[in-house]
């Protein structure tokens, strides 16, 4: 069976200044178009069975950039919807709640179309993201990739190895980098983590 590759897309001017970006549809910098293309020989090294994205255009350029085929758009690889908090930096909510932390307080309420997320919904959107993926593995020889977000594949990352969403708190993921999760001895691994060319 394959693995699961997870590409967080390219830097924004959003995700360079820390500002969580959910729903805004931020582009890409020109350096997060590059560090996408970087990408290309990592990608390319492997079999592609089968390719998903966010719909965010970050996401969709991303993967367009790192020369995927046949990509299907999913909902459900979607960033996390920060509600009242999108477009804030944490230091900015730490002013008014000092010590907050996005994987164990969620957010605070935002408008009806965008009303938040907390940990635990998140987390029952990365589920049915890995199931679908398992779908994929079961019917390609290849592996399958996802091009999304960072907070969003952290859950996805801890959801994939039988943790609870908030650990994805333990998992760092850059701009424009490669994870890899795969198995061993039949148990859910990470087999590459933060992976740049060069790195």
């Amino acid at each position: 069976m394959g693995e699961v590759f997870l590409v967080r897309h390219g830097e924004t001017e959003w995700s360079r200044s820390g500002r969580h970006t959910g729903s805004t549809d931020v582009p890409l910098t020109e350096h997060g178009r590059e560090e996408a293309r970087r990408l290309v020989p990592l990608v390319r090294s492997h079999r592609i069975g089968a390719a998903f994205t966010s719909p965010a255009q970050r996401a969709r350029e991303t993967a367009e950039l790192i020369g995927l085929h046949d990509v299907r758009v999913d909902v459900d690889l979607r960033e996390w919807d920060y509600g009242g908090y999108e477009g804030v930096t944490t230091v900015e909510i730490q002013r008014e709640r000092p010590g907050w932390f996005l994987f164990t307080d969620g957010v605070a309420p935002g408008p009806p179309d965008h009303p938040g997320e907390s940990p635990e919904e998140v987390g029952e959107r990365a589920d049915r993201m890995l199931a679908k993926v398992h779908a994929a593995l079961a019917n390609t020889e290849g592996c399958v990739v996802l091009v999304a977000h960072g907070h969003f594949l952290r859950v996805l990352t801890a959801r994939y190895l039988g943790l609870p969403p908030g650990d994805g708190a333990l998992f760092q993921l850059a701009t424009g980098a490669l994870c890899r999760l795969g198995t061993e001895h039949g148990r859910p691994v990470i087999t590459g983590w933060n992976v740049r060319p060069g790195s």
